[in-house]
């Protein structure tokens, strides 16, 4: 009985979700891309009050950087420690 109540809703939500997929994705990158700005200001020169509290972060964001500057419209890395072009 829960098995078919969890496929029900599972059901439900993916035909709620189905129309909008395009705009979830959109409202996700760039809620993703405002992060990474946040995150990586301080190396662009805009200060960060919460810099000492993301430093941690940087091991695991690295790997989008490259990503994230060029949908950003830098073609080239805008920081000299990191070389990722």
């Amino acid at each position: 009985m829960l098995d078919k109540i969890k496929m029900l809703i599972e059901y439900y939500e993916e035909v709620l979700n189905m129309p909008h997929r395009q705009e979830i994705a959109r409202e996700l990158r760039d809620q993703d891309d405002l992060f990474l700005l946040l995150l990586y200001s301080e190396m662009i020169g805009i200060p960060n009050p919460v810099y000492y509290y993301t430093l941690e972060l940087y091991p695991y964001m690295i790997e989008r950087f490259h990503d994230w500057h060029l949908r950003m419209g830098m073609e080239k890395s805008p920081m000299t420690g990191i070389r990722c072009c």
